[in-house]
């Protein structure tokens, strides 16, 4: 079941979503234009799993996330600074500049990290759920993956091991359809990946990833199981991504017609129209939201842009090493 959001629910995670929205498509001009280097993979169209997840968890819950992991970071509270400043490969990144897209992590707000290797991440957050128990800790780990990684070895077994040992790990999975270029429908042995947790004894649930609202509620109701009986859970969000699988995908295995339909699904214009419905924003006020955050991004990007170097041997050597890349 859905939550109505209040006005500053409403506003905050709609705030969010735009920020995720408009971050992703400043990052996509910014490679496009040669003034990021390197490669990156985005989730336009699945901005209500980044905002549906991470609040609706104690701020001291964990994350770890996959390559396409841009709205997940900035729902954990990461700064868009420090993101775009590692995307440039500058030392005030979130991994000193030495990760890029691919590898963000930010230890401050419980984000473990994300790794270019699909699957692998779900592991690592299995792992973490394993210290937590053995802690006492009152906190779980989620542990994204998409559905061409719902095949991957590493993640049943994963999913195994949680419901034996009673890990609290909740395995998110956001399934947009398509693992690169391939079809859900062609290589995912069932209709809906939720109905995997059963074999695992794992409770499950399948949602609509596009309806924030129920994603935010699902993702509490999970939390709360995973605290009461102390067990995984499995929770499927059904979304799409608007853009290619990375930066140079012209998306020619499907077609215009199939992303019109889902572009009408469109999480955004979701919660927008209910805000304004429900008496809570005006499409002004919306502009405006948008005007404003723009604005903060373009900001941010020309300031860094000013700053960009180019990262010397030397410089790397003394952020990955703790006697400072003495050799």
């Amino acid at each position: 079941m859905a939550i109505a959001f209040d006005r500053d629910r409403g506003m905050a995670m709609l705030s969010l979503m735009v920020r995720s929205r408009l971050f992703e498509q400043k990052v996509e001009a910014l490679f496009s234009s040669h003034e990021m280097h390197g490669t990156t993979h985005l989730a336009i169209g699945q901005e209500a799993v980044h905002a549906g997840v991470s609040p609706a968890l104690d701020p001291d819950d964990w994350i770890v996330t996959t390559h396409r992991c841009h709205g997940h970071t900035l729902a954990k509270g990461s700064s868009v600074e420090a993101m775009l400043a590692e995307f440039f490969g500058l030392s005030n990144g979130l991994a000193k500049g030495l990760g890029g897209s691919m590898h963000l992590l930010d230890l401050e707000h419980h984000n473990a990290g994300s790794s270019a290797v699909v699957g692998s991440g779900v592991a690592l957050a299995t792992g973490m759920a394993l210290q937590l128990k053995r802690m006492d800790s009152p906190n779980l780990v989620v542990a994204f993956f998409g559905d061409g990684a719902s095949n991957r070895g590493i993640v049943h077994e994963s999913m195994n091991m949680a419901s034996i040992w009673g890990l609290p790990v909740l395995f998110l999975c956001e399934h947009n359809l398509y693992g690169m270029s391939s079809c859900a429908d062609e290589m995912v042995s069932v209709d809906s990946i939720a109905k995997r947790g059963v074999a695992y004894g794992i409770e499950s649930r399948s949602v609509d990833g596009n309806d924030v609202e129920v994603v935010y509620a699902a993702v509490q109701d999970a939390a709360a199981y995973i605290h009461k009986e102390g067990k995984p859970y499995l929770l499927e969000t059904r979304t799409y991504r608007f853009s290619g699988h990375s930066k140079n995908d012209q998306r020619v295995y499907r077609t215009r017609e199939e992303e019109r339909v889902w572009g009408q699904k469109d999480p955004i214009k979701i919660l927008r129209d209910r805000m304004v419905s429900r008496g809570h924003l005006t499409e002004d006020a919306y502009k405006r939201l948008e005007t404003q955050e723009q604005a903060v991004l373009d900001e941010i990007a020309e300031q860094l842009i000013k700053q960009r170097h180019e990262l010397t041997l030397d410089e790397a050597y003394s952020y990955m090493y703790a006697d400072g890349g003495n050799r």
